[in-house]
């Protein structure tokens, strides 16, 4: 008797497993961005940048707005990993932070940022001109 209810608990797990690894297909790519960034008080970026993803690129598009103390301008250039993605759409969304910063000339800049999807951002990069903000931003990535 106890052989069918072991073989029955061996069966439920095999199939619980196979469910999780569904679940779990989640891959990683790599991403590039170039941000452009302006303003007075009240600031704006744009840009684009590509996604490789599984062997294929995917062109970008950035857009945010910041509200704070923000003044000057700057371009930003960022590259890195994205992780916990099924499919490129996952990249696609709004990602926010807070914080302050200070680029004068050139400066490195890294974050990590997080979508409502679940996509983690790790980038790091250059940023080059002369910016000042302390501030909440919020950057959207849409696919093309």
């Amino acid at each position: 008797m106890k052989l069918p209810s072991t073989l029955r608990a061996v069966l439920i797990g095999f199939v619980a497993l196979l469910g999780l690894s569904s679940i779990a297909r989640a891959d990683d790519g790599t991403i590039s961005l170039t941000i452009y960034k302006a303003g007075w008080f009240i600031g704006g970026s744009g840009g684009g940048g590509a996604l490789n993803f599984r062997g294929r690129t995917y062109p970008l598009s950035v857009g945010g707005i910041d509200a704070g103390l923000v003044f000057g301008g700057s371009k930003t250039i960022l590259r890195g990993r994205v992780s916990h993605i099924s499919r490129p759409s996952d990249v696609a969304g709004v990602y926010g932070a807070a914080g302050a910063g200070l680029a004068l000339g050139g400066g490195a800049r890294a974050i990590v940022l997080s979508n409502e999807k679940g996509a983690v951002l790790e980038l790091s990069g250059r940023q080059i001109g002369l910016m000042a903000n302390v501030d909440l931003s919020g950057m959207a990535i849409t696919l093309k």
